[in-house]
């Protein structure tokens, strides 16, 4: 689910709001914080992976000429 704050700034790129969750879960991870791995070295690990494929079909659909008729995906 999205992060709704009352004082953050509107992210007008597409995806934002995937893309916040995905660093969000990214950088609260225990593999980053206190393993102190990089975050690319725990995506191979393969932590996150639901919203890094939720990131990915937003980002893909941005490119599908068919996402006109159905919207993006992602919120």
């Amino acid at each position: 689910m999205p992060k709704y704050y009352e004082d953050k700034e509107e992210d007008g790129r597409a995806c934002a709001g995937v893309r916040e969750d995905f660093k969000a879960c990214l950088l609260q991870h225990d593999c980053v914080i206190k393993e102190g791995k990089a975050p690319s070295e725990c995506l191979k690990e393969g932590h996150c992976k639901g919203l890094q494929t939720s990131f990915f079909e937003c980002k893909r659909s941005l490119l599908d000429t068919r996402s006109r008729f159905r919207g993006r995906k992602g919120y």
